[in-house]
């Protein structure tokens, strides 16, 4: 007790009347906050160890349990808010550098809440989903700037290696290590029901999951934690990682107490041992590095596969997806400072970055500008929430996007960002082996397949109410949007008109 002594952020609440004791709430929680009084006969809980991760309420029988935040509050202060207020006590108190998980939770602009959709009516007839043909499908990939015809006047239809997906939504990347063998196994299973693909983050590919190489990203970062001729081979595209949402300039970490048996064979790293990925590529200094690693990678692997190259979105993100498409990049994947993440430093997490729907429609107009649009293809992610998001993404650009909070609170995460403990409660952000068992990849593949599949349902309702039937001819359309409540500079910078006009 004393000055470090924080009031617990939250409380738990037991209906004695209904506790029956049956101790659930004990076993299931990985952060020891229930346990039993013998003596007494009663449940007993730690308020300071609570995380509110809902396992106990969820699985109670009795729903005898809640979760309250507390009323135990700082004297009010607009500019010297609680939770400001605590994180200079714990640093007063450690010296240490704060981490957080997830996303960046402060209430700065949704601008996809802001963006509002066109819709037919009289003179430009809506189409029905349910009896005509709606084309969801996407080719991501480099594609020719003017159609050419061979001597008998065919089409030529030689492409470079392209990425098709049956809808415009790809599972981001998230590494084995910071999430578990079963959520891996989870995202790789759906992503082949599906028909789209999902990414192994920086920590290599478990040698179960090669089976799904022709719907897996294979990611290359800092670190090349995993990298190897067969891991390249393996999957149907390679991405480049520059840079994360979450963590935009800065390199990744991976606590040793993650790095354990399989995680540890498929990093290539000892047991126990951090896996800190540098900030900078060592070997990547410029576009012209860039280029060079880009065209080892396609060399690497015969040509065959589109190469990605990932960065996060920053105030100069037309310049830099200026550079990265004339890298000789397949694809440019765009994070935004809302994306998630195992853990990160929170004053980055919460203050480096900008919102991916401005970087996205910057990026767009950019390389239309300059003609080079259709040298790249364009993937966005960073707090992609809805099917609705998808498509005002699809209207300001791009070609699909990426999810990774949405598929894993499909898995069952409750947001209560202590990813980087290892304690998940859900069995998705963790190694522990009685943790892991939590999630079942058969019911976690379920879930993930039917929240894409609605998804799809609505983004061909969504189109079929714009009059449009086809991803590619919604792609880039800023006339179908409208914006409220912007100012004049945001509305000019996504280049959409005001509700109204």
């Amino acid at each position: 007790m004393g000055i470090e002594f924080l009031y617990p952020e939250f409380e738990v609440v037991r209906n004695d009347s209904r506790c029956i004791r049956c101790r659930v709430c004990e076993r299931q929680c990985a952060n020891e906050v229930h346990t039993y009084d013998e003596d007494g006969h009663v449940m007993l809980s730690d308020d300071a160890k609570c995380v509110n991760c809902q396992r106990c309420v969820s699985l109670c029988p009795t729903r005898a349990l809640k979760i309250v935040k507390s009323d135990c509050t700082f004297r009010e202060n607009a500019n010297w808010q609680g939770d400001t207020i605590r994180e200079i006590y714990k640093q007063a108190n450690s010296g240490g550098v704060l981490l957080s998980s997830m996303g960046n939770p402060k209430p700065l602009p949704v601008y996809w809440d802001k963006i509002l959709i066109n819709a037919s009516q009289v003179t430009n007839p809506s189409i029905d989903p349910l009896r005509e043909p709606m084309e969801t499908r996407v080719f991501l990939g480099k594609k020719p700037g003017v159609m050419e015809r061979d001597e008998n006047g065919n089409l030529k239809t030689d492409l470079p290696p392209q990425l098709e997906l049956s809808m415009p939504v790809m599972f981001s990347a998230m590494s084995y290590g910071s999430i578990s063998y079963n959520a891996h196994a989870s995202l790789a299973r759906a992503a082949q029901a599906l028909g789209v693909y999902y990414n192994t983050g920086e920590g290599g590919l478990h040698e179960d999951f090669y089976v799904y190489g022709p719907n897996t990203i294979v990611q290359v970062a800092s670190g090349r934690f995993g990298v190897h001729k067969e891991y390249l081979e393996a999957g149907a595209a390679v991405e480049i990682k520059m840079g994360q949402g979450a963590k935009p300039g800065i390199g990744g970490h991976l606590p040793g107490t993650k790095i354990v048996g399989d995680v540890s064979r498929t990093r290539m790293i000892p047991e126990g041992s951090d896996a800190i990925s540098p900030a900078p590529h060592h070997d990547i200094y410029s576009i012209e590095d860039l280029r060079q690693l880009v065209f080892s990678l396609k060399e690497a692997t015969e040509y065959k596969k589109p190469v990605i190259v990932k960065v996060a979105a920053v105030h100069n993100i037309a310049a830099i997806a200026s550079g990265v498409a004339r890298s000789g990049a397949d694809i440019i994947a765009i994070d935004g400072f809302r994306g998630g993440t195992g853990a990160a430093p929170t004053r980055i997490r919460d203050n480096v970055g900008i919102p991916i729907e401005l970087a996205l429609a910057v990026v767009d107009k950019r390389l239309r500008d300059e003609g080079i649009r259709n040298n790249v293809s364009l993937v966005v992610g960073g707090s992609i929430r809805s099917a609705a998001d998808v498509v005002k993404a699809v209207a300001l650009g791009a070609d699909a996007c990426y999810i990774a909070t949405a598929a894993v609170l499909a898995l069952g995460c409750h947001l209560c960002r202590t990813c980087q403990t290892g304690k998940c409660n859900w069995g998705i952000a963790t190694q522990r082996p009685e943790l892991v068992k939590r999630l079942n990849p058969d019911v976690g593949s379920e879930r993930l397949i039917n929240l894409l599949t609605a998804w799809q349902h609505e983004i061909k309702e969504l189109m079929g109410g714009m009059g449009i039937n086809s991803i590619e001819a919604l792609r880039g359309n800023r006339l179908m949007l409208r914006g409220v409540g912007l100012t004049e500079k945001e509305l000019e910078i996504l280049g959409i008109s005001h509700a109204g006009e």
